[in-house]
């Protein structure tokens, strides 16, 4: 149904379009005399229609993109689909078993009076089914495992009356998706009436939903082992960028350093389109599994979220996110931004990190301006939208932003001074401003270990630079 209106819409849009176009061409065609070319008030009637083509063609996208959008929101948000609308946004947030299941039997069967069924076929093993007649009788368990083996390799089925595949949605009762040797059936009398596209949206949230609840049980269960804990770190750094993306108009650099094997520090970059760019670099309370956990956990729900320009949005996500693992004692402070480099502007949310700046050239030499914080630490304490501040910073050719956990500034010399608090910081990052961001970073490393004397560091060390060259 919804690609069925999209198509539509373009094809009423794009008619209306032409019709409007031909009528302009019509009326201004006959005022030119193709034999006086070189008179300007005959080239004039040629420009004007080739400007209002351009203008309607813009504005044709416009209205189609508005309409899709209306179209989506109708579809996916009403009706029968709405419940799988509201499943899926549950799934994007589920990160065990436990969560996945209470968001079958929340959504799933109390609202959508589906009854559900999860086997993993490579242990031939029920993870989970509903408490009905359907899912619990053996007969039926036995004719799905029958009919559906564990090399099942079409995604996404649809089931008739009899337990068989159908190919008519009229006909079917339910359907079920096949990931790497796992089942997840739903059963509903009402299929035909869910929207064609829902089915793929689920299926992609359903598989997101398996490989995080995997990652995070063998962090878990790494854990556990003493002996183990190097596997836990390069399972952490796996959530790092392995290399920095190539990207028009913005160079990058970065450095990663664990005080222990495993850390709260993280940062990312996740090029939104050709001249945006999202940056962020965070630092988790603690150390330990438990960090590493949230660290994930926030690297994810990042990643995850649709609308990166949202960062009000994305801040409540992640605090959402932390406070649904009940750590009690577990927060995080992050600064995240957007880099434009078509209309040179950063915006950004703050949220408490210490050091986030623009090293930007002046007359007098470069100047560092402060990338304030604008919103309290995440994940511990009560955070509405209307808590969230959202602020704006020009960019220039040149410019350097530099984002640090606070083991960078905090560090100390043999007589107790931050290294933050003194002018060799300050003036290194100006003499280093104009070099290459793995330089720069470089540089600020050799610093901080210099001003530490070669004694043991207490914090982890983490920097991300990136450099406006336009």
């Amino acid at each position: 149904m919804y690609k069925t209106q999209r198509r539509i819409a373009l094809i009423v849009i794009n008619l209306v379009a032409v019709a409007a176009f031909i009528f302009v061409a019509i009326n201004l065609a006959p005022q030119t005399k193709l034999t006086d070319y070189r008179t300007y008030s005959n080239i004039f009637p040629i420009a004007v229609t080739a400007v209002l083509f351009v203008v309607m063609l813009f504005t044709s996208i416009t209205i189609f993109e508005n309409a899709r959008v209306r179209i989506e929101r109708r579809s996916m948000e009403t009706g029968a689909t709405a419940y799988f609308t509201k499943f899926i946004e549950r799934l994007r947030f589920c990160y065990s078993l436990e969560d996945f299941y209470s968001a079958v039997a929340d959504i799933l069967e109390v609202e959508a009076d589906c009854s559900v069924l999860y086997i993993d076929r490579n242990a031939n093993y029920i993870l989970y089914n509903s408490p009905n007649k359907i899912t619990n009788d053996p007969n039926v368990l036995t004719k799905l495992e029958q009919n559906y083996s564990v090399n099942w390799h079409d995604p996404i089925n649809f089931i008739g009356e009899n337990l068989g595949l159908v190919t008519s949605r009229k006909k079917a009762r339910g359907f079920f998706f096949a990931s790497d040797g796992e089942h997840l059936y739903i059963f509903n009398r009402y299929t035909y009436l869910f929207d064609t596209e829902i089915y793929e949206k689920l299926y992609e949230e359903f598989v997101r939903f398996q490989n995080r609840s995997r990652i995070i049980s063998s962090l878990a269960e790494i854990s556990e082992l003493t002996t183990e804990w190097q596997q836990l770190a390069d399972a952490q750094v796996s959530f790092l960028p392995k290399k920095m993306p190539e990207i028009k108009n913005l160079k990058l650099g970065a450095y990663f350093r664990p005080l222990i094997n495993v850390s709260g520090d993280y940062y990312s970059v996740l090029p939104i389109d050709e001249n945006k760019t999202l940056l962020m670099l965070g630092d988790v309370s603690g150390k330990g599994l438990a960090a590493a956990l949230v660290m994930g956990l926030v690297m994810n729900t990042v990643k995850i979220k649709e609308n990166k320009e949202d960062l009000v949005g994305m801040i409540i996500s992640v605090d959402a996110a932390i406070k649904g693992m009940h750590l009690q004692d577990k927060y995080t402070v992050l600064f995240i931004g957007i880099v434009d480099t078509e209309k040179m502007k950063i915006t950004y949310v703050n949220a408490s990190m210490s050091d986030p700046i623009i090293v930007t050239r002046s007359p007098e030499g470069y100047r560092i301006k402060s990338l304030s914080s604008n919103c309290s630490v995440v994940g511990i304490i009560p955070i509405e939208p209307g808590d969230v501040q959202v602020s704006e910073q020009r960019l220039f050719s040149g410019d350097l932003i530099m984002m640090a956990s606070d083991g960078v500034s905090e560090v100390m010399n043999e007589d107790k001074v931050e290294l933050g608090d003194t002018e060799l910081f300050t003036n290194t990052i100006k003499a280093s401003a104009s070099k290459d961001p793995q330089e720069f970073v470089a540089d600020i490393v050799n610093l901080v270990l210099d001003y530490n004397a070669d004694t043991r560091l207490h914090d982890d060390l983490t920097m991300l630079v990136a450099k406006v060259q336009r």
